[in-house]
């Protein structure tokens, strides 16, 4: 094998690839990252079984080949190259010959006989969504998976897929989030994609309207754009029945503005961090939400316009619970409904049903 690249090109596409490099690895072999030079194309790939990403950059091939190189240190090594134009060479000994700026450097590959083919979707079933909508889905519910072992299913993320609608749900059994995007398929299913696949994929997608196409195989889901190819395992087993957990009426209804709201509940979270109570109290009235926080070096009250509908009402929360639904989204007022200091507050959009964060209050102790 032997061509020429572009150094930045090569870094960016090595850096994206080894991503699918696991840091628990059982395989020496799964260390590395295959590169196969054809057709005037460098195709780099990396999988670890369960997460597969494979990225393809232009290259002067003068001889075609493939071989496997040791993934993190060739990533960590071309990232300090990225401004040279480089001339990568195998040779007889399976060493690879890296030149750039009239220095030569030698890696020992791996036998490339020896490292697993990257994985082969074939299907029919797939749906389609732009790719913004994609990305919002995804960083929208994503803070709410659960990040212990007790239950691996709730350590995905949920897909409901209709023909003209994806809903995604995460839950962790403190707090749920679920998302509602427009999209096209020609099926009408549910998986569960790992946390850690969707957050290489949301790193993939960009801002725009176009359109990209998710193929969904027995226990796999690929996503193919024009020179990156993710594909992911999907997770076993039943999800909880969200739908049965969220409350039908409620007795209480606040609209306050986002931002003011998310402002106010950093600035007293702060004494929930350091104190024994990690809750911020929320006492909601006619016309504002007062909220308050309390520990042994003082206590911290805000006070903030609102509108209220319904019961006054004294309920608890942890703040970063509240604070991360209100960072993931931009509208300018949001709606808190509740039933008591007991049940779980909701929170949604004042129009329309894009998404719905159901939250469980903590007690409090007097």
């Amino acid at each position: 094998m032997l061509l020429n690249c572009m150094g930045l090109e090569l870094s960016e596409a090595f850096l994206r690839v080894s991503k699918a490099i696991s840091n628990k690895i059982t395989n020496p072999i799964l260390e590395g990252i295959k590169i196969v030079a054809e057709d005037n194309t460098l195709t780099l790939s990396a999988t670890d079984t369960d997460l597969s990403i494979e990225k393809k950059i232009k290259a002067d091939i003068k001889i075609e080949g493939e071989t496997v190189v040791p993934g993190k240190f060739i990533t960590e090594f071309v990232k300090k190259l990225s401004s040279a134009d480089i001339e990568m060479e195998v040779n007889e000994k399976n060493q690879l010959l890296i030149r750039y700026d009239g220095n030569e450097s030698v890696i020992q590959c791996y036998n490339p006989v020896e490292y697993p083919g990257f994985r082969k979707i074939k299907t029919d079933e797939w749906f389609g969504i732009s790719q913004r909508d994609l990305k919002t889905l995804i960083n929208k519910t994503i803070f709410s998976v659960a990040l212990d072992d007790s239950r691996p299913i709730l350590k995905g993320v949920l897909f409901d897929i209709s023909q003209k609608e994806l809903t995604t749900v995460a839950l962790d059994g403190y707090r749920l989030a679920l998302v509602k995007k427009k999209a096209s398929a020609n099926i009408r299913k549910s998986i569960v994609v790992p946390t850690r696949s969707l957050n290489e994929i949301s790193k993939l997608l960009d801002d725009s309207d176009d359109i990209i196409n998710v193929y969904i195989d027995t226990n796999a889901i690929m996503i193919d754009t024009v020179d990156t190819k993710i594909i992911s395992r999907l997770l076993e087993g039943d999800f909880i029945n969200y739908k049965q957990i969220i409350p039908v009426n409620y007795e209480t209804y606040v609209v306050a503005n986002k931002l003011q709201l998310e402002d106010a509940l950093e600035r007293v979270s702060l004494l929930s961090k350091v104190g024994q109570n990690n809750f911020v109290k929320f006492d909601m009235k006619e016309n504002s939400i007062i909220l308050t926080s309390n520990s042994e070096i003082g206590n911290i009250k805000e006070k903030i316009s609102a509108v209220l509908n319904g019961k006054d009402i004294e309920i608890a929360f942890n703040p970063r619970f509240i604070l991360e639904v209100l960072k993931a989204n931009s509208d300018e007022f949001v709606k808190l409904c509740l039933n008591s200091p007991s049940n779980p507050c909701v929170i949604v959009p004042t129009e329309g049903d894009e998404f719905l964060y159901l939250i469980l209050p903590v007690r409090m102790f007097n």
